[in-house]
């Protein structure tokens, strides 16, 4: 209870302190999301120059990319876990675009990554500067996404990936699940979303098929999936709180299902990936407004959104839709993007224009006043693969799917 009371004591300083120009976008964060969507081509740009910013002031300049902006403090320092997987997005974007600025961007990144590689193969959790330093299984998963992907891109980076898999693979007990070395900034226990773990190991699998990776990946979603209930919830899909877990930990557990299902077509695992986006289906007000938090019976627990995880969701459900041309999903899924849209500054100051806020308002508890990078890594994601899919289909996505949605309130 001390400790909490100091925190918000420095956090109420920080606050009086904070320049003028800061407290002002701070004010407007805190009114909530501006009716006005700017349209996903504009943002997916500005995105995507926020990250670059994001990584050129990071606390060292080391390549990483800065775990966040924060209204009260600044740049903080890289985050490896996310920069592994901001990679495969720079190099993607890279290759819409023709720039060979941004692939030069992910290559110091992964150049970033393997200096910092543990001796046994893992990585660290929490930023370059957190301690302690030990392994950790899902942050090593997320880095190995960002290394297969410059194995396939680059040609190198092979080594590296492969301690980092083989790490994962060594480390796995025999039902699938990953106990040994959990993140020492959670609570202990469990964790059905590492199977975002297991699609590091898939992409892994894709490069050196015959090393042991998609068998140790399907493992562990299928334990994952072993014990989700009839409604499609799944238990134990939280950092901190198993009761009421975040949108953004239950959108990490659905992308690995759906990509267990991408990867081997098994319609178990597609099943799966349909009976949880159902649920999510059903709490999606009209304008895409998703609660950040949610229980078991999929009922709300917070008044606020995690913009990270609707962005996610928003993601997977456009993946099922491709999947299952089930107009439900890509309903949603556009209109979370949309919502994710109207929340983002294009005309900004640098350190704001196209950030992706934790929390909306700014002041909720997720990433409370911060704009985070993997907040803004996932809305690029996701906005890149909707104007993709808009080209593939036109029209048919205007069906229903924009119609009558509000620019502001939600159900």
């Amino acid at each position: 209870m001390k400790r909490r009371y100091w925190s918000l004591a420095r956090e109420a300083k920080a606050l009086l302190d904070l320049p003028r120009a800061r407290l002002a976008q701070r004010r407007l964060n805190h009114r909530g999301a501006p009716g006005a969507d700017p349209g996903s081509d504009r943002v997916l740009v500005e995105v995507m120059g926020w990250l670059c910013r994001a990584q050129d002031c990071t606390k060292f300049a080391d390549g990483g990319v800065a775990r966040d902006y924060s209204l009260v403090r600044g740049w903080a320092a890289s985050y490896p876990e996310t920069t592994g997987y901001i990679v495969p997005t720079f190099l993607a974007y890279a290759d819409r675009t023709g720039d060979e600025r941004y692939r030069e961007r992910g290559r110091r990144m992964i150049d970033w990554l393997v200096s910092i590689q543990l001796p046994g193969g893992g990585f660290q959790g929490g930023t370059v500067e957190a301690r302690p330093v030990v392994p950790v299984t899902f942050n090593t998963g997320q880095i190995l996404l960002g290394l297969a992907s410059g194995v396939q891109h680059f040609g190198d980076y092979r080594e590296p990936m492969r301690r980092a898999a083989d790490w994962l693979v060594d480390t796995q007990d025999e039902d699938g699940c990953w106990r040994r070395f959990p993140t020492p900034f959670a609570e202990p226990g469990e964790k059905v979303y590492e199977t975002h773990v297991a699609w590091g190991l898939l992409e892994a699998a894709r490069v050196e098929p015959a090393r042991g990776y998609q068998e140790a990946a399907i493992r562990n979603v299928r334990w994952a999936i072993g014990s989700q209930r009839p409604n499609g919830w799944l238990d134990r899909c939280c950092l901190d709180s198993p009761a009421a877990p975040l949108t953004h930990t239950l959108g990490y557990a659905l992308r690995g299902i759906i990509e267990a299902y991408r990867y081997t077509g098994d319609p178990e695992f597609l099943a799966a990936a349909r009976r949880t986006s159902d649920g999510l289906v059903g709490v999606f007000g009209v304008d895409g407004y998703l609660p950040g938090r949610l229980r078991a019976d999929w009922s709300p627990d917070a008044s606020w959104v995690c913009l990270t995880g609707t962005a996610q969701i928003a993601h997977c459900l456009l993946l099922l839709y491709e999947f299952t041309q089930d107009e439900r999903y890509v309903t949603c899924g556009l209109r979370a993007n949309a919502f994710v849209r109207r929340t983002v500054d294009v005309e900004g100051a640098p350190e704001v224009r196209g950030g992706v806020k934790g929390s909306e308002p700014t002041s909720a508890p997720y990433g409370r006043y911060e704009y985070l990078n993997w907040a803004a890594k996932f809305l690029a994601d996701s906005l890149m693969f909707e104007i993709d899919l808009r080209t593939r289909l036109g029209d048919r996505l205007r069906q229903g799917a924009e119609r009558d949605v509000p620019a502001r309130g939600h159900l």
